[in-house]
């Protein structure tokens, strides 16, 4: 997150790159700007979440799972690979939405070690309620400032 509600000016910015080589400050305002910008997404994206009984990573974890166009499920392991948080948090993520019904583990055919997930009807059915609201959110926030 980013917490600065109000970014510094162009004149302070320019005041402390001054102080070091090969600094652009109209690149260090354009940073400031995405990362205040991205920052306000993700809450937005937080709150809407919430609004709908998931959190940012309970529903990555469905889109992850749901994205594979020729498959139903993927390993555990997989799921962890493709999320930036730690094996520990995911395995927590898992066990939550399991318990939601957004889920299904069961064992890997081929690989006794290996849990597969898949989405369940109701997981399928959440998707189909929160989508929606996420790419129009999405959407908004990319055609903010067109006119």
């Amino acid at each position: 997150m980013f917490f600065l509600k109000e970014l510094p000016s162009r004149r302070m910015v320019e005041g402390y790159a001054d102080r070091f080589d090969g600094v652009d400050p109209a690149k260090v305002l354009g940073a400031l700007e995405l990362m205040r910008a991205g920052s306000l997404l993700i809450r937005e994206l937080e709150a809407y979440f919430a609004s709908r009984g998931l959190s940012q990573l309970r529903f990555l974890t469905l889109i992850l799972i749901d994205r594979e166009p020729d498959r139903t499920s993927l390993t555990v392991g997989e799921i962890a690979e493709r999320l930036d948080v730690s094996r520990p948090v995911v395995t927590r993520t898992m066990q939550g939405l399991e318990q939601a019904g957004l889920i299904a583990i069961s064992a890997n055919e081929d690989d006794a070690r290996s849990k597969e997930v898949s989405l369940t009807r109701t997981g399928q059915s959440k998707l189909g309620e929160v989508l929606p609201g996420y790419f129009a959110i999405l959407h908004r926030a990319m055609s903010a400032g067109e006119a």
